[in-house]
C-alpha cells in the first residue's frame, strides 16, 4: 500500500506542475483526505521540499537516465522528484520503501511502462547519494559560469534570477540567499495587541506547550521553536495572527495613529490590516479592500478573528478608480507582485515566474499607485510595498511614479531602532535574507510635493 502522505504530495505537485493550482491551494486540497496530522505534515514537507530542490533533482534525473527531461511524462517526473527528496533529504523512511512506493505510484498513475526505469533510476540515486554529479562550489567566485551552475543547479534556483543576485550583491550574498530559500521556514506569529502583548502571548503559548522566541526585528513577533500554536487553546482566541516578520515591518512604515482614516488597498489576507487596527487602538476607520471573492472571504475571517471593530471591508479593484473621495490620511498599497522575495515559503514561484513577467507587473503597480494617490487627503501618506526582491517592481516603480506625479519619498519617523536601521539612503525599507535573516520585502512612504 502506498503511503497516504506520498499520494497527497504527488497530487499537490502534479497540480502545480500542470498549472492547475499554486502550492498552497494544491496542498490544501490534497491534504483534506488525510485525517492523521502526521501524514498532513509529511505531505507538506515532501511537496515543499521537492519544489525547493527541483533543479538539482532534474539535473540528476537527466544525468542518470541519459534522457532529456522533455521526454518524461509529467507524472513520471513528479514521482521521481518527490522520491528523490525522500531519499536525499529525509532519513525516517527506508530507501527501499520509498523506491517501492514510487514504482507502485508510477503504475497507479497509468505509466506502467515507466516502472522499470523508475526503479533503476531511484535505486541508483540511493546507491550513489554521497557522490552525485552536481556542480561543486566554485574555487573562485570570479568564475561566473561555475558560480551560476552551482547556484542554479546545486542550490536549485532559476539561473536568470541568481544571475541577477550575483551581479548585484556578489557570490557570498547570492549563495546565502539561495540557502535561506532552501531552508524550512519557521512559523512566525504577531501578537494582536488589541487582546494581548507579545510577552503575555509567549507565556500563554508556553503554558499550552508551545515554545517561542521574540523576532529580532519586529516588535510584536514571535518565532515558534516547538509545538503547534494552531492546535493550542489560543488558536481561536484572536490573540495572534500568522504573519512573516518582514511583512510585520511593512505595517510599521504606515505610521498610522488613533483616529485616522486609512485605506488598505490590497488587504487580503488581512495581517497588515489588523496590525494597523492595533496601532490605532481600534479607533478611527480602516477601509480594507480587495478584488476577488475568495480573498474577500479570507479577509473577513482574519478581521473577525482579530476582534477589531474599526475595519470596514469593501470589494474594489485598486487598479481602477476607487469608490472613495480624497478622504484618507494614509493609504497602504501592498501591491500584487512577483512574490520573488518569499521563495522560502512559496518555492513553486521559483519555477512559475519569468523575467518577462516584470513589464506587466510594473504597469499594474503604477496604475494602482495613481489610483491610491487620488484618494488621499492633502498631506496624506502613501505607502507602497511588495514582497519582491527585484528592483523593477520596487525602486523603479517608485521613481517612475515620483517623476510623473511629483510625489516624493520621505523617511518615516517613530520607527523602532531595529526597523530604522533597515532604511537605506534613498529612504526605502529593504530587507535581505543574506543580511537580515528574513524574507525580501520593500516599502516606501511617499507624500505629495
Amino acid at each position: 500500500m502506498i503511503a497516504p502522505a506520498r499520494i497527497a504530495a504527488y497530487d499537490a505537485l502534479l497540480a502545480v506542475e500542470t498549472g492547475r493550482a499554486d502550492l498552497p491551494h494544491a496542498l490544501a486540497r490534497s491534504r483534506d483526505s488525510l485525517p492523521d496530522e502526521r501524514d498532513r505534515a509529511l505531505a507538506g514537507e515532501i511537496a515543499t521540499g521537492t519544489l525547493r530542490w527541483q533543479a538539482a533533482f532534474d539535473h540528476i534525473i537527466a544525468s542518470f537516465s541519459s534522457r532529456p527531461l522533455a521526454k518524461f511524462d509529467c507524472e513520471v517526473l513528479v514521482i521521481a522528484r518527490l522520491t528523490m527528496f525522500q531519499l536525499l533529504h529525509l532519513d525516517r523512511v527506508p530507501a527501499s520503501a520509498a523506491v517501492n512506493d514510487a514504482v507502485s505510484l508510477t503504475r497507479k498513475a497509468g505509466k506502467k511502462s515507466a516502472a522499470p526505469l523508475m526503479n533503476a533510476l531511484l535505486r541508483r540515486v540511493s546507491r550513489e547519494r554521497r557522490r552525485l554529479s552536481l556542480p561543486p562550489r566554485p574555487d573562485s567566485p570570479d568564475d561566473r559560469d561555475a558560480a551560476l551552475d552551482y547556484l542554479a543547479i546545486t542550490l536549485s534556483h532559476p539561473r536568470w534570477l541568481v544571475a541577477r543576485w550575483l551581479d548585484r550583491y556578489g557570490f557570498e550574498a547570492a549563495e546565502a540567499w539561495a540557502r535561506f530559500n532552501n531552508a524550512a521556514a519557521a512559523l512566525t506569529l504577531r501578537a494582536n495587541r488589541l487582546k494581548t502583548t507579545r510577552d503575555e502571548l509567549a507565556e500563554g503559548l508556553r503554558g499550552a506547550g508551545v515554545e517561542t522566541i521574540p523576532t529580532p526585528l519586529a516588535p510584536d513577533g514571535l518565532i515558534v521553536q516547538h509545538g503547534n500554536p494552531l492546535r493550542s487553546s489560543l488558536a481561536g482566541s484572536g490573540a495572534f495572527a500568522i504573519q512573516e516578520e518582514a511583512s510585520q515591518l511593512v505595517t510599521l512604515m504606515t505610521q498610522v495613529r488613533p483616529g485616522e482614516v486609512v485605506l488598505d488597498a490590497c488587504a487580503s489576507p488581512g495581517g497588515k490590516t489588523t496590525a494597523m487596527a492595533a496601532d490605532m487602538n481600534d479607533t478611527g476607520l480602516i477601509v480594507a479592500s480587495d478584488v476577488r471573492d475568495r480573498r474577500i472571504d479570507l479577509l473577513r475571517q482574519t478581521v473577525g478573528a482579530s476582534g477589531a471593530t474599526n475595519i470596514r471591508i469593501v470589494q474594489a479593484d485598486a487598479s481602477r478608480p476607487l469608490p472613495f473621495g480624497a478622504v484618507f490620511d494614509c493609504v497602504l498599497l501592498d501591491a500584487p507582485c512577483s512574490g520573488l522575495g518569499t521563495l522560502r515559503r512559496d518555492p513553486d514561484l521559483k519555477w512559475r515566474r519569468r523575467e518577462a513577467d516584470f513589464p506587466a507587473l510594473q504597469t499594474l503597480q503604477r496604475a494602482m499607485l495613481r489610483e491610491a494617490a487620488a484618494v488621499l487627503k492633502p498631506g496624506g501618506r502613501l505607502v507602497y510595498s511588495t514582497c519582491s526582491s527585484e528592483p523593477e517592481e520596487n525602486e523603479t516603480v517608485v521613481r517612475e511614479f515620483s517623476a510623473e506625479s511629483g510625489w516624493r519619498v520621505v523617511r518615516p519617523g517613530r520607527l523602532p531602532a531595529t526597523v530604522a536601521m533597515l532604511i537605506n539612503e534613498e529612504q526605502f525599507l529593504r530587507t535581505y535574507p543574506f543580511r537580515d535573516g528574513v524574507e525580501a520585502f520593500f516599502a516606501a512612504v511617499l507624500k505629495r510635493g
